[in-house]
């Protein structure tokens, strides 16, 4: 059974940084494209960043480009979301997401397209 556990998470201040982490169990990661997105309450949940399944090919919300960067490190089945000059409105509840499979340099943007999830991790940004 795969299991994708999110950590990292908490509260800071505007402008701190922070760094999810996403360790699976069950399954190599190395065969996964990889997700990180967010749910804020009353809103859809979206995507935030994603990376093929080597990490040679990444995606980046408009709205956190320049800030947060995804990695994986394969050998430690993790994948990270590094954050930056955290906002408000970066405040959400974080999940990562797996897409098993995928061909090399692929990336996948839906969440209909993710096959495993964690259980996501609260992050709150205050003034």
């Amino acid at each position: 059974q795969v299991q994708l556990v999110e950590s990292g998470g908490g509260l800071v201040q505007a402008g701190d940084s922070l760094r999810l982490s996403c360790t699976a169990s069950g399954r190599t990661l190395s065969s996964a494209g990889m997700g990180w997105f967010r749910q804020a309450p009353g809103k859809e949940r979206e995507l935030v960043a994603a990376i093929s399944r080597g990490g040679s090919s990444t995606y980046y919300a408009d709205s956190v480009k320049g800030r947060f960067t995804i990695s994986r490190d394969n050998r430690k089945n993790t994948a990270y979301l590094q954050m930056n000059s955290l906002k408000l409105e970066d405040t959400a509840v974080y999940y990562c997401a797996a897409a098993w499979n995928l061909y090399p340099g692929g990336l996948k943007v839906r969440p209909g397209d993710y096959d495993n999830w964690g259980q996501g991790t609260q992050v709150t940004v205050s003034s």
